[in-house]
């Protein structure tokens, strides 16, 4: 009887995540037909070229990695007809730990003389959130009226500012051009389109460094994630939220929320920031921009501690649709179904059908938008990562501690509170 009930379950489960992956693939065409493919230089410049202020990037740094210094060095050799500044902000200047990345900075200074490159100190903690404490002190010595906050570890192409500050010189969300099937909604898409935009975001992808936690990270940013933030997008007709990549604002949104100082205590300051923007009336743009960024070599424990304080962080943050995520484990449904059945033909071929949609949707999504090659060489691992990711999804209601840079922390609301002495 159990098994009967499982295998009826799991059915209408596998079910719906076949309707989603349908659905992820619609958006992605969406995607590509109302903007361009984000892949070719020459199409999906949304944004006016001749809109070029200036811009201050916010840039907060712990410590120095490999190949970071090389991103840095991506944000020197913008091609952008505006002026613009580069800020990076530490905790303390004669931490010897902070040495490394003190001394890459004064490296950059030296070999991008005509590029305006800042070191600022940022002694106070302002809350849980030492990034985004960092970005509160650092958003006090900024001269223009435009910030960007992006990772340490993000590396840029060569119009990035071009492109991101290019959404601010139109109106709308990020959605333009809808053409004619969009024309009954009236006045609910006119209202979209005349929004002022506040924020800028981009999509990511995240590059790989060997161990198998970095790879089935990296992998999911590019076949899960992303796909994700499409159908958000297509669905609402904008999106409301940020991704970490990129947070491009402008001053007059984020005076309308009361600057970057609520957001110090919040685990997910990027999706916060965007949220704010949104409440606040201001449009959030999604980029065509493809921006990489590094994925640490993960130990196994280590990725699944990541996952679990990203997946937490979001149920706190938007409780009913992270409840709803379930209908995105397709291809682990199916799997489940299978065993449930006892490995019956016509669920064998259900989880057929299943699996051809889910490579669908990497290969589409990860490799056709995003440029990611990775996926080929990883899309073994789909079935891993995929029930990785349904495991954290159910273990992230049985808690709401989240381990972050070696302290624990409880969630309430969204909000980090430390705990002494308290492990997951």
């Amino acid at each position: 009887m159990l098994a009967t009930i499982v295998a009826s379950v799991t059915t209408i489960l596998t079910f719906a995540g076949i309707f989603y992956y349908i659905a992820v693939l619609w958006s992605a065409r969406s995607f590509i037909r109302k903007g361009g493919n984000p892949l070719k230089p020459t199409e999906g410049l949304s944004g006016a070229p001749s809109f070029a202020p200036g811009v201050s990037i916010l840039k907060p740094v712990k410590g120095l990695d490999p190949g970071m210094y090389e991103a840095f060095a991506s944000h020197c050799r913008q091609e952008y007809a505006g002026d613009y500044e580069i800020l990076f902000g530490v905790s303390s200047l004669s931490d010897p730990a902070e040495a490394p990345v003190v001394a890459a900075i004064e490296r950059l200074q030296s070999e991008f003389p005509e590029r305006n490159i800042g070191l600022i100190e940022c002694p106070e903690r302002l809350g849980p959130n030492g990034k985004m404490g960092n970005v509160v002190q650092m958003a006090r010595h900024a001269r223009y009226d435009y910030l960007i906050v992006n990772d340490s570890d993000i590396r840029l192409g060569r119009r990035y500012l071009e492109r991101i500050m290019g959404e601010f010189g139109t109106q709308g969300s990020g959605i333009r051009d809808q053409g004619t099937e969009h024309r009954a909604q009236g006045t609910e898409l006119a209202s979209r389109k005349t929004k002022q935009v506040g924020l800028v975001t981009a999509p990511y992808r995240g590059q790989a460094h060997g161990t198998l936690g970095s790879r089935l990270e990296a992998l999911g940013i590019s076949t899960d994630f992303f796909p994700g933030v499409l159908v958000a997008l297509k669905m609402d007709g904008e999106i409301r939220f940020g991704l970490g990549s990129t947070l491009a604002v402008s001053k007059n949104a984020l005076d309308a929320i009361g600057g970057f100082a609520p957001l110090v205590d919040a685990l997910a300051d990027d999706y916060e920031l965007g949220r704010r923007v949104a409440q606040a009336g201001y449009g959030v743009a999604l980029s065509r921009e493809i921006v990489d960024t590094s994925v640490p070599a993960y130990s196994l424990e280590g990725y699944f501690a990541h996952q679990l304080r990203w997946a937490r962080g979001i149920r706190d943050s938007r409780r009913a649709g992270y409840v709803g995520l379930m209908v995105t484990y397709g291809l682990p449904w199916a799997l489940l179904n299978v065993v449930a059945s006892g490995f019956a033909i016509e669920s064998l071929a259900l989880a057929s059908l299943v699996a051809l949609a889910r490579v669908t949707v990497a290969l589409g999504v990860g490799l056709g938008i995003l440029g990611d090659r990775q996926v080929l060489r990883d899309l073994w691992l789909l079935p891993v990562r995929d029930l990785a990711a349904m495991a954290v999804w159910v273990w992230s209601f049985a808690g709401n501690t989240v381990t972050w840079r070696g302290q624990t922390f409880r969630l309430e609301k969204g909000v980090l509170k430390p705990v002494e002495g308290h492990g997951e």
